[in-house]
């Protein structure tokens, strides 16, 4: 091939494989050391997804419609573009405007592309093929999206599977694929939704090395952050430090959610960073910061956070919370393997938090008094944790049947199953002290009798401290994949410039390695 040929087809086929080889299998691959993906990875969750849908006796064909290309308003500024995470779980198609199709007697794809004008080669670079197309996804077929109509009839399936249901996390509904004709065709809108979510539930091995190295660079990043903070920096500068490192080390271009980067009060806005408070606040001396980032690698997620004090040295009040915090999250870790309830878990982070702030004064009575009339809730709001993967707030938290609680804490959580392997969750306690909350409980004759209302009040201000880690539940217990200073002996150490990992760490928990709660890794 001259190299005017290798030039075009490396356009075509960026993200590929290095010099546009197209001959061998196909990988998704930023480059330098960032982390070669196989798409052959996608062939596996169709295959799933055929096993749990369980119609192989019909002759059916689930039909999928891709993430649509958008503008700014009325503009022509172009969004960038990031898939559909159903339609990247089944196809790992980078380009917009897509659709896709299964037979779900034996997982067969095709895939839809969009006719371009010609006119797309002068702004966009030059128009793959059907054929480029085949050969870069891997699949057993591609057409254009204006041949679906014909696709089906020749196919001519007893039962047309659309994807179309409520995201439990989210409460948003799925937008099913259409044609022209369709209404000619039975269609079943329940089986592929519930199938599709319960294939995600359980990451492979293959997805489960994306995740890791998501969390890699991510973990990296928060360190690299840590490392850079300064008593008036701004917050939005940790942002920007985080950013850049996921992308220069990582070729992570995407935020798995938008950064929330809290100082002082600010942290105990659980998701502060939003257009009205865009992490701008001046980092003081004295108070606690509260980082919760994350970028996603071929649009697997990374979720973390990381507290510590702008000063690098904690005191005395900040080691107090932080250490209750972290004590929580040791607790619940070492408790995590198949057949646990979600529930429990988020019970036990309670109880621990609890014990805490009953030894420090700010609560009065038994742990079994304040959990009585749910004082906990108070102090963590939010709950334990949830399912990640292609989405941070991953799909599958509530399978049919579950039901929602409705007591304070729990009606806030994302996760009502038993834990399974091939599970990745975030274990992410917190303590914070906000404001409405707090008066609100005091409020509460039977819950302000458990409280030292000045002792709380005094502590409006200080904000909150979090600690979120990403966990895959294994056969026998957990692995954690994030790695970052959590002791306060590793954070003073990292922001005095020290070396991370410390060679005579005092975390309990081995990191990147297989742990039943025994404390050894393996």
């Amino acid at each position: 091939m001259s190299k005017e040929g290798q030039d075009v087809t490396s356009h075509i086929f960026a993200g590929w494989q290095r010099g546009g080889d197209t001959s061998g299998p196909s990988y998704y691959w930023q480059g330098n050391d960032t982390l070669k993906v196989p798409r052959s990875m996608h062939a596996q969750n169709r295959q799933r997804l055929v096993s749990l849908m369980d119609r192989k006796s019909c002759k059916g064909v689930a039909l999928l419609l891709g993430g649509t290309g958008k503008t700014r308003d009325d503009s022509d500024h172009e969004e960038i573009f990031r898939q559909e995470s159903n339609f990247h779980y089944l196809f790992g198609v980078a380009e917009p405007d897509c659709l896709g199709a299964i037979d779900v007697r034996d997982g067969s794809a095709t895939l839809f592309i969009p006719r371009l004008p010609a006119d797309y080669a002068m702004w966009m670079g030059p128009i793959a093929s059907p054929e480029d197309f085949k050969k870069k996804y891997e699949v057993e077929a591609v057409r254009y999206v204006d041949e679906i109509p014909a696709f089906v009839a020749e196919f001519a399936p007893e039962t047309l599977f659309l994807y179309e249901g409520v995201n439990t996390d989210s409460r948003a509904k799925g937008t099913p694929a259409t044609f022209e004709g369709i209404e000619a065709y039975a269609a079943d809108r329940e089986v592929l939704h519930e199938a599709v979510y319960e294939a995600r539930v359980i990451k492979s091995e293959l997805e489960l090395e994306v995740m890791r190295f998501a969390n890699k660079v991510s973990s990296d990043a928060h360190i690299a952050v840590m490392r850079q903070v300064r008593a008036g920096m701004m917050e939005y500068q940790m942002e920007s430090i985080f950013l850049h490192h996921c992308y220069s080390v990582g070729g992570m271009r995407h935020q798995a959610y938008t950064a929330i980067c809290g100082c002082g009060p600010n942290s105990s806005v659980l998701h502060y960073g939003h257009a009205g408070a865009p992490n701008n606040r001046k980092l003081g001396r004295d108070q606690m910061v509260l980082n919760d980032m994350g970028n996603e690698y071929y649009c697997y997620s990374s979720d973390i956070t990381c507290s510590f004090p702008v000063s690098g040295v904690f005191t005395p009040q900040q080691r107090s919370i932080y250490e209750a915090v972290l004590e929580t999250t040791v607790e619940v870790m070492s408790a995590l393997r198949p057949g646990v309830e979600w529930f429990d878990m988020h019970e036990l982070a309670e109880r621990v938090l609890a014990r805490h702030l009953i030894a420090l004064g700010f609560l009065h009575g038994t742990v079994e008094d304040v959990m009585a009339v749910h004082l906990p809730a108070v102090f963590m709001p939010h709950g334990l944790g949830h399912l990640m993967g292609i989405d941070t707030h991953d799909v599958g938290g509530y399978p049919k049947g579950a039901e929602r609680a409705q007591r304070p804490g729990l009606r806030n959580i994302r996760l009502n199953r038993r834990l399974e392997e091939g599970m990745v969750v975030t274990v992410e306690p917190g303590c914070y002290f906000i404001n409405h909350f707090i008066e609100e409980a005091l409020s509460d004759e039977a819950r302000a009798k458990y409280m030292d209302a000045a002792k709380v009040r005094g502590m409006v201000g200080f904000g909150g401290v979090r600690i979120e880690d990403d966990i895959i539940i294994t056969s026998d217990g957990m692995e954690l994949m994030t790695n970052v200073p959590r002791t306060v002996k590793e954070v003073e150490a990292v922001m005095s410039g020290m070396d991370f990992p410390l060679e005579d760490s005092d975390y309990p928990i081995p990191r990147n390695a297989r742990w039943s709660g025994g404390g050894k890794g393996k």
